[in-house]
């Protein structure tokens, strides 16, 4: 198990681009830059003509990362022509992570033409959508939930492609954002609860959606905005011509919108815009707020060093020292780990113990910031708590005076099944300890821990208002319904 392997894991980043000649290399910019939401796998179908003036459609898609699926540039240049393109970087969520078949975009061609799609998400009725497909004779050839949505539009009766989209749409539940190409059209869509971010963009004339907005800065293109909760919108060449987008509603929102709150902690790249918001500004404000309630301070009145576990808690920690000094606190932000950037998928580990061995390849400490020093390591989830406490040895080697641990989430005591992948509830620390945190400090071996409680968490996010967070791995409180045999097959509980 390494580092990450004891973090919540991202869903998937999707990206689409409608209307440029260089579709493909646009795709491949995005999901470059989209790549810490899945480094499973990559793919992109892109839409080209053939001499007859018919649609056609490209694909090339493999494991790893964007890097190497796409080392051969021939790929982009001459296989993946066209100029319409979606793309995914995988992480699995439901389905078998070993299984090729799994990787996205999925593609089929049906009655109505060519159909691509990529998604990111969790459908929690996807079960039964697939039972009662299976039971009126459609045949799966992946354990995607995804390859759902592809059933309910090719069996559709309804005649026009839009309102077969909407159709399956209506039908599914849970959390998802999904691109979909078309013979004629780019089409994107988000549940209505708003779950996870999905935006719109412009690049020249061409447009774009993708997972996060850093996808649309790689490549110097403009942010229009966001797509909306419970909302359709379709890019076809009258939208090239005329610069709009047409837009349909899913369903009508609910009251409360339940964007997932750990996009904001610890999934989105900080330099992205999502729910209204920059991630940076939300991070730094989860980190005063955590200094605020939580605050060290040294018995002797020296010095307190804040590090933080790099990268995803730089800014968190950043907000966590400058507000210790507001407070008249004498405190430095300080690089006490060190976090290295190029190791592979895979890495040989023998004659070691690989939890500990994995901690050591991703980090090394800075001894001369610890020793001898009250450090505050400002972090933004523990899930297992296993590679924390490895880290938390590590630290240890650099002789610091004592280690004070802060959190900038509350514990997570429950599953997900809106698309974040958690250990089953029983490998949770926060849960095997019954929310016990003086048992779980005492577990990672540091001199104290705190963390954010849930109402802390949400007066940080605030401006994004308070009532639009999912808070569910948190509280057990699920926004919508689960099936029962959905929760057995994702999660053992």
């Amino acid at each position: 198990m390494n580092y990450e392997e004891d973090k919540p894991v991202s869903y998937c980043g999707i990206f689409g681009i409608y209307g440029s000649e260089t579709a493909s290399q646009q795709a491949y910019y995005g999901l470059h830059a989209l790549q810490h939401r899945g480094q499973e796998a990559s793919g992109i179908v892109t839409r080209s003509f053939n001499g007859d003036c018919k649609a056609h459609f490209n694909i090339v898609k493999g494991e790893g990362l964007v890097s190497e699926v796409f080392e051969d540039t021939t790929l982009l240049n001459e296989i993946l022509a066209g100029n319409s393109a979606i793309g995914h970087n995988r992480y699995s969520t439901t389905g078998s992570a070993k299984s090729r078949k799994n990787i996205q975009p999925f593609m089929v061609n049906y009655r109505l033409g060519n159909l691509a799609i990529a998604h990111n998400g969790n459908l929690t009725n996807a079960k039964a959508l697939r039972e009662e497909l299976v039971n009126e004779g459609a045949i799966f050839q992946t354990t995607s939930d995804t390859e759902v949505i592809l059933h309910l539009i090719a069996r559709s009766k309804l005649e026009n492609q839009i309102d077969q989209i909407l159709e399956a749409m209506r039908r599914v539940e849970g959390a998802y954002c999904v691109t979909i190409l078309t013979d004629d059209k780019l089409i994107a869509a988000r549940d209505p609860y708003g779950f996870r971010p999905l935006s719109i963009g412009k690049l020249d004339d061409a447009f774009i959606v993708a997972s996060e907005t850093c996808a649309f800065d790689i490549q110097a293109a403009s942010f229009l905005r966001e797509v909306e909760a419970g909302e359709l919108i379709v890019i076809d060449d009258q939208s090239l011509q005329t610069g709009e987008i047409q837009s349909y509603k899913i369903a009508e929102q609910p009251e409360q919108q339940k964007h997932c709150v750990f996009e904001f902690i610890y999934f989105s790249r900080p330099d992205s815009f999502i729910f209204g918001h920059n991630v940076d500004k939300m991070r730094r404000k989860l980190g005063k707020v955590l200094a605020r309630k939580h605050p060290v301070s040294d018995p002797d009145g020296e010095r307190i060093y804040v590090i933080s576990v790099p990268d995803s808690s730089n800014t968190t920690a950043l907000g966590y020292a400058r507000e210790l000094e507001k407070e008249e606190i004498d405190a430095r932000l300080e690089i006490g780990l060190i976090r290295s950037h190029y190791i592979g998928r895979t890495f040989i580990q023998p004659g070691q113990n690989k939890r500990e061995t994995g901690v050591r390849i991703k980090f090394n400490i800075v001894k001369g910031v610890l020793e001898g020093r009250t450090i505050v390591v400002v972090d933004d989830s523990i899930v297992r708590g296993t590679t924390s406490k490895q880290l938390v040895k590590l630290l240890r080697e650099g002789n610091p005076k004592s280690i004070h641990l802060r959190i900038s989430s509350p514990p997570i005591m429950h599953p997900c099944f809106y698309g974040m992948d958690f250990p089953s509830r029983s490998e949770l620390i926060a849960h095997s300890k019954n929310g016990n945190i003086e048992e779980i400090k005492n577990y990672l071996e540091v001199d104290s821990l705190e963390y954010l409680t849930i109402d802390e968490m949400l007066e940080a996010v605030s401006e994004a208002g308070e009532e639009n967070f999912c808070t569910a791995c948190f509280s057990g409180n699920y926004p919508t319904p689960v099936d029962i045999n959905f929760k057995k097959e994702m999660y053992e509980i």
